[in-house]
């Protein structure tokens, strides 16, 4: 127990230590710059170290009172003159299950504490709103590329201001590659991806992509007065949010269009691609439903749902974080997700691709190299395989029978120099059989998902250009290895000066210009040049594995019985 306490500590801080700071209060001398936007408003952003920040623009109706848990509301009305100078609000975070087990609960009610955690200084269903930040000086007309970030955060939690895309913008200018910068707000937990059959027949589901799209939408009616290219946007993600770019594809059967004319061109995808799912109303997502109904109080109502529309806040928040959350002994079986509800998402996304129904644009798509130890930290009683087939069947994947799981679990070597965090021996083993089920976790849910959305795509789409790579320069970081959110500082903030954060940031531009990261060329200057190529993933099935001092390409065909049994068993693998 003792061990597993200290694993949980480990991996909070480590969440921590990935998690960047929120950007800091502007201070009064800071300069004022104004954009005239629709309809007749003018937002008020301030600029300082060469940067121009825009917070907290709302793109929607506050989705309150009888708009809670309902489709966002595009906003019409005059936002008059808008101060976007301070912090917006967070959408309700599921930071801790109300339900949960007590150990997990003391341990990261604790961390919970931390000051980081304390540094929301407000949550409010009022929360969808966009940051834009430019570099200084741009106007409109500039036509600059565009970077739409998607935060993740398990679907459960997560904010804008949680990732200030300044430093992003300032070295962008820095290497002659400036873009704007656009991020999100969109609804989390209970409050966005709330499940069942009610939700499906009021046509309430997947609210937290709708809130995305919408606010792509804003993008395209916007961003020009900014100084941004609406023709040149490119979507980016990590984690949930690296998932919901793969669902922005899909939804909709793949029609990104907006007026005539597709929302993005370009998609980045960090942690995450497909998810398959079963329906809002399918069992699982029926007991998480009800689960919400009994603990708001409203089991009696004969309309439930306007009963937990009529909740109060306090009251609805308790009830919609009753359930398992995502650093618990459930893990990645999510209380919420994205699920199919035969409108936005018309099929499980797996189907979807190999039908050909989705966006399909350039793209990059990776995984850190150890991204299930996170998760695998709570379920310390998993340490025999009869167990273990017990824990995914149950927990995981209700149609698969339990020969399918074992069929499963026998593709991976039960030794404890096999399992993750790779390449560390007999090291990092925190409870019997703990690597191996991070192994699994992390190809289940990234890894061999992310090969297997490369396949069907190349084989559907084989002109549109593809690059994977996987992330490696965490690698000695004690339990968890190249942990999922640890490339974080390093992606988003370049905050390590080494050849990872340089090259990764480097790729990154050359690909919001040129929708090619090997392409250096537009921009004011030529600083963006990258040492090594990279092969589309089609030439050879190659991945870019980057370490600290250094990448090298690596053939992507890594724990191929395992993938072979997924692609063979994917309807199964529905959660």
């Amino acid at each position: 127990m003792k061990g597993f306490s200290r694993a949980v500590v480990a991996a909070l801080i480590g969440l921590v230590a990935a998690a960047p700071t929120p950007n800091p209060v502007i201070e009064d001398r800071a300069a004022k710059v104004s954009v005239a936007i629709a309809p007749s408003s003018t937002v008020v952003g301030a600029s300082t170290l060469g940067v121009e920040k825009f917070s907290g623009i709302p793109y929607a109706v506050p989705p309150v009172g009888p708009l809670r848990l309902k489709p966002p509301v595009r906003l019409t009305a005059s936002l008059g003159t808008f101060d976007a100078t301070g912090i917006e609000a967070a959408c309700p975070q599921f930071l801790l299950s109300t339900g949960g087990n007590s150990l997990i609960t003391q341990v990261l009610g604790n961390v919970l504490d931390l000051p980081f955690f304390q540094t929301v200084t407000k949550q409010s269903e009022d929360c969808l709103t966009i940051n834009v930040i430019r570099p200084a000086g741009v106007k409109a007309g500039d036509n600059l590329p565009v970077l739409f970030w998607i935060f993740g955060g398990g679907f459960e939690l997560g904010w804008t201001s949680m990732y200030d895309g300044s430093s992003l913008v300032s070295n962008a200018v820095n290497a002659g590659k400036p873009f704007v910068f656009v991020a999100v707000n969109y609804r989390v937990g209970g409050f966005g991806f709330l499940p069942g059959k009610e939700i499906l027949q009021d046509g309430s589901a997947n609210l937290g992509l709708l809130d995305q799209r919408m606010g792509l939408e804003w993008a395209a009616d916007n961003i020009a007065a900014f100084g941004g290219d609406p023709s040149k946007v490119t979507i980016w993600g990590e984690s949930a949010g690296s998932i919901s770019v793969l669902d922005q594809m899909v939804l909709y059967g793949g029609n990104n269009q907006y007026n005539g004319k597709p929302l993005f061109r370009g998609a980045i995808m960090n942690s995450g691609s497909i998810v398959p799912a079963d329906p809002v109303d399918c069992p699982k997502g029926q007991v998480v439903y009800d689960t919400v109904v009994r603990a708001a109080g409203c089991s009696s109502s004969t309309d439930t749902l306007a009963c937990l529309r009529s909740a109060d806040y306090t009251t609805f928040l308790n009830a919609a974080n009753s359930v398992p959350g995502i650093l618990s002994y459930n893990s990645v079986a999510l209380s919420y997700l994205p699920r199919p509800d035969g409108t936005a998402i018309t099929d499980s996304p797996d189907v979807l691709v190999l039908s050909g129904k989705y966006a399909a644009v350039p793209m990059i798509i990776g995984d850190q190299e150890d991204e299930g130890t996170l998760f695998s930290l709570f379920q310390s009683n998993t340490t025999t395989t009869s167990a273990l087939i017990d824990y995914l069947n149950n927990i995981f994947f209700h149609d698969a029978t339990r020969e399918q799981i074992a069929a499963l679990v026998a593709t991976y070597d039960d030794s404890i120099t096999a399992g993750s965090p790779f390449r560390t021996g007999i090291f990092n083993e925190v409870y019997p059989g703990f690597k191996r089920l991070a192994a699994i976790l992390g190809d289940l849910v990234f890894q061999l998902t992310r090969r297997a959305f490369l396949t069907g795509h190349v084989a559907i789409n084989p002109s549109v250009p593809a690059w994977s790579y996987m992330a490696s320069y965490d690698y000695g970081t004690p339990i968890l290895g190249s942990f999922h959110g640890s490339d974080l500082l390093q992606v988003f903030y370049g905050i390590l000066p080494n050849a990872a954060s340089k090259s990764i940031q480097s790729y990154y531009a050359n690909f919001v210009y040129n929708l090619d990261p090997n392409d250096a060329s537009g921009g004011t200057g030529t600083g963006t040049k990258v040492a090594l190529g990279w092969p589309q993933w089609k030439d050879g099935n190659q991945l870019v594995q980057f370490f600290n001092i250094g990448s090298t390409l690596i053939k992507d065909d890594f724990r191929s019985g395992t993938f072979n049994w997924i692609v063979g068993n994917i309807p199964y693998l529905r959660i």
